[in-house]
């Protein structure tokens, strides 16, 4: 059991069954959410029809079995060369995990673990959401229908402490009490530059909810590494703009830049994709306080390193990420992994990005190839390619 007694959820936590219709009325009333369904479905008989459909439906299980799954296989189908993955025949059906991934894109990276995972069999996963993504009510109703849970954002220091608390027990309630499987990004934000690396501060605020020795209590959660690698890097180009402005100009993103991310994940072209499932992470039991800052420390960096070290294992690398990385070396080590076409198409993404991401910076063209080139820098620590 979780010792989890009088916690109240009610601000953070997804919808359940009994609230499905109302809040999907709610939603499909909503005139921002008609012009969503306007930019995605085109003809008004069809968007009609879609309302129609989601007004009849009665519970989460069945909303994300019938019309999530359709309209990811549609997202799958219209803007990839396919989804494929590995390692998930290892895991327990019956067992709840928190599964930790690299985060490359807002909504896809849990959406497909969930459209995946649904495949096989397994009950879908509660999500971490930030409350910085809830930019109109409906997308509140829309991932709260669809078992996200709200991560607070921005908060005064105090505040921080309390809503890191909440979240660390709604985690370990939700894993250890009512056996949902939990998805949570190894970081705060997207990886911008390609270098995925897991936060330890991810990794206390699992802690804070922990009565037991430290490494029990991370190792009741069931920790499973997933490594996530998408053969053109979403959002690629708009990520780069990010960083420049962030570091050049002192600009930080924008909502409306959080939106545009979102919509432009879900639709510009992908090509391949790879969820690469690890094993449940390894922890040598030692017993100490939970409560032992030194102690905390140590375990949480042992954990992250030992997550770090599972998806740069298993991340799948595209020729584009071997060509990115001969061209920022400059060298042909990985000459043998790509053909001469695959070159030229990145070479002219490679110039596409010169033109478009339009600063007076003199290094476009490195950021660029770093984004692509990182996976493979980092698999050389930890693998033999």
């Amino acid at each position: 059991m979780s010792n989890i007694t009088n916690l109240d959820f009610e601000d953070i936590r997804p919808y359940t069954d009994k609230e499905v219709k109302s809040k999907i009325a709610l939603m499909v009333k909503d005139p921002v959410f008609d012009e969503v369904l306007s930019h995605v479905f085109k003809f008004r008989p069809v968007i009609e029809m879609v309302k129609l459909q989601l007004r009849m439906i009665r519970t989460v299980k069945q909303l994300q079995g019938t019309f999530i799954y359709d309209l990811l296989r549609t997202v799958i189908n219209k803007s990839s060369k396919g989804l494929t993955c590995s390692g998930i025949e290892n895991l327990d059906k019956k067992k709840p995990y928190l599964f930790i991934s690299n985060h490359r894109d807002i909504v896809l990276d849990a959406a497909l673990l969930n459209f995946l995972i649904f495949e096989k069999g397994m009950n879908t996963t509660l999500i971490a959401i930030g409350n910085n993504l809830l930019l109109y009510n409906w997308i509140g109703h829309a991932v709260k229908l669809n078992r996200a849970f709200i991560i607070k954002r921005n908060l005064p220091p105090r505040e921080i402490l309390d809503a890191s608390l909440k979240v660390s027990h709604f985690i370990r309630k939700s894993i250890l009490d009512d056996k949902l499987s939990v998805w949570i990004a190894q970081r705060e934000g997207r990886t911008k530059d390609g270098f995925d690396k897991t936060q330890v501060s991810v990794l206390k605020m699992l802690n804070m909810s922990n009565y037991k020795s430290v490494s029990e209590g991370y190792k009741e959660l069931n920790i499973v590494p997933v490594a996530i690698s998408y053969e053109i890097e979403p959002c690629g180009l708009a990520k780069i703009r990010e960083l420049i402005k962030r570091e050049h100009y002192g600009q930080s993103k924008t909502s409306k830049d959080d939106l545009k991310s979102m919509s432009m994940g879900m639709f510009n072209p992908k090509g391949r994709m790879r969820f690469s499932f690890g094993k449940p992470i390894e922890i040598d039991m030692e017993n100490g306080n939970p409560k032992s800052k030194e102690l905390q420390n140590k375990i949480a960096q042992e954990i992250a390193e030992k997550i770090d070290h599972q998806i740069y294992s298993n991340y799948k690398l595209w020729p584009n990420n071997y060509i990115a990385y001969d061209m920022l070396m400059q060298e042909h080590r990985f000459k043998s992994k790509y053909t001469h076409a695959e070159e030229k198409k990145f070479e002219i993404m490679v110039e596409q990005a010169m033109v478009n991401i339009d600063f007076p910076i003199t290094d476009i063209q490195e950021r660029f190839l770093k984004l692509y080139a990182t996976p493979v820098i980092n698999k050389l620590k930890v693998a033999k390619i």
